[in-house]
């Protein structure tokens, strides 16, 4: 059975995803965190994955969780307690966690689709001299552009999609072999 065709803006994401890293070093750094890895729940795997060092989570992050939270989003809930579970797993893996940065202003959050404040977070990044974990594809790879080094992370979403390909494509054959 053939792959279903990808239309051009999946096409464009798989190739842009190419030159993107997902692994840990194991050496202490300093990592800054994007919003999209909180809220995808990355950083307890990364932790796991033997991420050591200094965690970084710019105020325009939390301003971000927190403005998702107040609109009633789960996102924002979900990325909050997040961020609060990291301060329970600190000690277990000898991490020590910071907020740093400036909030947001009101034109920065208008703009936020246009990167402003993933152009904050960088920024934070670019300042330590840190990696920067991110599951927004366009935030690592302007990240990239701009000489940082990134964690990509797989959204959640597309991980989904992909079992469901994987699953679908499973269930076809076994029947088609019945046939």
């Amino acid at each position: 059975m053939r792959k279903p065709k990808q239309t051009i803006s999946q096409k464009i994401k798989t190739r842009a995803r190419r030159g993107l890293n997902s692994n840990v070093k194991k050496q202490r750094k300093d990592y800054v965190i994007d919003t999209s890895a909180v809220i995808n729940q990355a950083l307890p795997k990364l932790l796991l994955k033997g991420l050591k060092g200094r965690i970084i989570i710019p105020n325009a992050v939390m301003a971000e969780l927190e403005n998702l939270a107040n609109k009633g989003f789960e996102a924002g809930f979900k990325g909050l307690d997040e961020v609060a579970k990291l301060h329970k797993l600190k000690h277990q893996y000898k991490i020590n966690i910071f907020f740093e940065g400036v909030r947001p202003q009101d034109f920065q959050i208008r703009y936020a689709k246009s990167g402003e404040i993933d152009a904050i977070i960088r920024n934070v990044a670019f300042k330590h001299k840190a990696v920067l974990v991110t599951a927004d594809l366009v935030q690592a790879k302007s990240a990239q552009a701009y000489g940082l080094n990134v964690v990509f992370i797989k959204p959640r979403a597309e991980k989904e999609e992909s079992k469901k390909k994987f699953l679908f494509f499973k269930f076809n054959r076994k029947r088609h072999h019945k046939l």
